[in-house]
């Protein structure tokens, strides 16, 4: 590979990316996953897939490989601690605490301009701290090819291989093939694609062409940036302040225009034909709510008596039941007769839903906030 990019080998191992820098956003309640998941204590934080490994902890070890240790998190500042406490081997300076959420593109941007000052030729790549991905060879693949393009002047993607006409995702329309040295299945993107009605993500994934948007993003630190001063100037310009000044952050932070990458660059972006895909076909899943997370653990797994068990399961009861159980509240679940049913326990909250309805956990969540009980949120 061109530009000091490496294919990592088909030993399972990968090689440090010569100036490549991952950018961890770790923000977000997760509250699809309540009550496992909470604003205190968020999914990231959790070992929620029975790998041994926080999702958090899981994202850092696909991600050191490739950078040689050069990684920055962006996290609330409630969670600065937590963060430093599971990621031992990072240094301290490489988290960076929001004083509040600002949306994905100011604290992927900070993590940016934080990284032009110290190398303006580096690449970057953000990589949420939520998601689950297998077949980490060919997910390091695609990041290599990835940063081959970056290496161009552009903004790249890396597009996932639809499996099934989902509705909970955006997609990534491919256009040309773009001919770039070392990255032979990179394209330029023709337009990004808010969530889809089903009838549409059929057509998607009928007629092919189509990508699962993951929010994964590679670019020249300085390009990215570059990018956003052209569409956003002011916030562009007060991160790179932020970044030159960090005493700055508590003063200006919550000044910044609150906004995703995704409408701060990533579209216009690619209107204007400066944004690439690198189409990949690695297993990944965001972890959306209890629904994906039962087919994420059930993959890996045999169901007790026909449920899926999120933890011991020893603790489960279960006859003529099937569906998904957490049982995290130092007791005994039993489930009886329930087909598809989501029940988790934790010591101060119970829920039951029936599978098809694990989206709509999120309005518990604002029930309970409007009813002031946010303690339990």
């Amino acid at each position: 590979m061109t530009d000091g990019a490496s294919l990592p080998t088909s030993d399972s191992t990968a090689s440090a990316i010569d100036g490549f820098w991952a950018v961890i956003p770790a923000g977000g309640a997760g509250t699809r996953l309540w009550p496992l998941s909470r604003r205190s204590s968020p999914k990231f934080l959790h070992d929620l897939t029975g790998a041994g490994r926080t999702l958090l902890e899981g994202t850092w070890d696909r991600l050191a490989p490739l950078t040689g240790g050069r990684v920055v998190v962006v996290t609330g500042q409630a969670h600065a601690d937590a963060v430093r406490a599971q990621l031992p081997d990072l240094s301290s300076q490489d988290v960076v605490a929001e004083p509040s959420p600002r949306d994905s593109m100011p604290a992927i941007g900070l993590a940016a301009a934080i990284v032009e000052r110290r190398d303006p030729e580096a690449v970057i790549g953000s990589f949420a701290a939520d998601h689950v991905i297998r077949h980490v060879p060919e997910f390091w693949e695609a990041v290599s090819e990835a940063v081959t393009v970056a290496r161009t002047g552009r903004i790249v993607t890396i597009g996932i291989t639809p499996t099934h006409p989902s509705t909970a995702f955006g997609y990534i329309r491919e256009g040309s093939e773009l001919a770039v040295d070392g990255a032979p299945r990179a394209r330029a993107v023709a337009e990004f694609v808010e969530k889809p009605d089903e009838a549409t993500a059929r057509e998607y994934l009928a007629g092919g062409g189509f990508w699962w948007n993951a929010g994964m993003f590679v670019a020249k630190a300085s390009v990215l940036l570059d990018t956003l001063d052209r569409y956003h100037h002011d916030l562009a310009q007060g991160l790179r302040a932020i970044a030159a000044d960090p005493a700055r952050l508590e003063r200006d932070w919550a000044a910044l225009e609150k906004i995703a990458i995704d409408h701060a660059i990533a579209e216009p972006a690619a209107a204007a034909g400066l944004v690439a895909v690198v189409p990949a076909s690695f297993s990944w899943d965001d972890v959306g709510d209890f629904a994906s997370l039962g087919t994420l653990v059930g993959a890996g797994s045999t169901p007790a008596d026909g449920l899926t068990v999120i933890g011991d399961p020893g603790d489960v009861v279960s006859i003529d039941a099937s569906g998904v159980v957490a049982a995290r509240g130092g007791r005994i679940v039993a489930v009886v007769g329930l087909d598809d049913v989501v029940v988790v326990d934790t010591p101060d909250a119970l829920l039951v839903v029936s599978r098809d309805r694990a989206q709509d956990v999120k309005a518990v969540v604002d029930r309970l906030n409007a009813s002031g009980r946010d303690d339990l949120t």
